[in-house]
């Protein structure tokens, strides 16, 4: 009986709010009163839709950052390798414009190792005996020399390098042709001057070339510069200590040098009868040129 009554009511109530205003101010005041309660049964859809979107949102920062990483880092690995392509290209450069001064035929290496005896100043490099690499030869980047080869092997060699205590070589001052020895210390940065007298005319700045004494290194190749010259009036000689020119624990490409054997005499000589026999082809083929165009006219007349 009660659920009769109240579904009548519903229908009068239904019936007058849809054909009088009546009820209006009263829904809008239950719509008021209801408006917190509508907010908080909402909530828990909101809390979870905002929660995933965060979650959602973080993932995909979180991935964008891993990829922009990724990125950043093939960058950088890029630059790294532009950075040292562009070092060996300068270097490559520096041992060209190098190659072009020298008189002799050279051929490029590259170092593949160093010696792990910190006693032993030794190289590895990546040309041997196959290119025509023999023992005994010299060794010099785009600033000096570096050393000479002591050990071939088919396709690799091991240089030995100047500043080793074992290794010497004979030098002269470039400024007035005053000989010494210069000789290894175990110290990359440093060379000594053997036996050079106390009133040696030699002084800090000082270049020291290459003599061509013994027949073993050329004449003329940079070796180090004089940075210390001690007197000592008690002593016969002057202490004298020398920077090599060569960047010997930097380089990374090397020159053999293959020295012409001939005397710088013959090799005069020998040019020189070159260039006659090329002044004569010249002559000749200047001769032969001539006959060629009288001869068309002389048929004409």
């Amino acid at each position: 009986m009660r659920l009769l009554v109240l579904s009548v009511l519903s229908v009068v109530l239904m019936v007058v709010d849809a054909r009088f205003d009546t009820l209006k101010p009263f829904r809008s005041q239950l719509g008021l009163v209801l408006t917190p309660f509508y907010w908080m049964a909402d909530m828990p859809q909101r809390l979870w839709i905002d929660m995933t979107q965060s979650i959602s949102s973080r993932s995909e920062l979180l991935a964008e950052n891993e990829k922009l990483k990724a990125e950043a880092l093939l960058l950088e690995r890029r630059l790294q390798k532009l950075a040292t392509l562009t070092e060996q290209n300068v270097r490559l450069r520096e041992l060209l414009n190098s190659a072009e001064l020298l008189d002799e035929k050279v051929l490029v290496g590259e170092l593949i190792g160093v010696d792990p005896n910190p006693f032993t100043h030794r190289i590895l490099i990546d040309k041997g005996e196959k290119d025509g690499v023999f023992v005994g030869q010299p060794v010099l980047d785009a600033r000096g020399l570096i050393g000479q080869v002591v050990e071939v092997m088919p396709y690799t060699a091991r240089v030995l390098l100047l500043t080793d205590s074992t290794h010497s070589i004979p030098v002269q001052v470039n400024r007035n042709g005053l000989r010494a020895i210069a000789s290894g210390v175990g110290n990359p940065e440093s060379l000594d001057l053997r036996h050079v007298a106390d009133t040696a005319d030699i002084k800090v700045g000082d270049l020291l070339v290459s003599s061509g004494l013994g027949q073993r290194f050329p004449a003329g190749y940079p070796v180090a510069v004089v940075t210390e010259v001690i007197h000592d009036s008690g002593q016969p000689f002057a202490v004298v200590r020398a920077k090599p020119t060569a960047s010997l624990n930097r380089s990374r490409y090397v020159l053999l040098v293959f020295s012409d054997p001939r005397s710088p005499e013959q090799r005069a000589a020998d040019a020189a009868v070159a260039q006659e026999k090329a002044d004569q082809q010249d002559a000749a083929s200047a001769i032969d040129a001539t006959g060629s165009a009288t001869a068309p006219a002389q048929g004409a007349q």
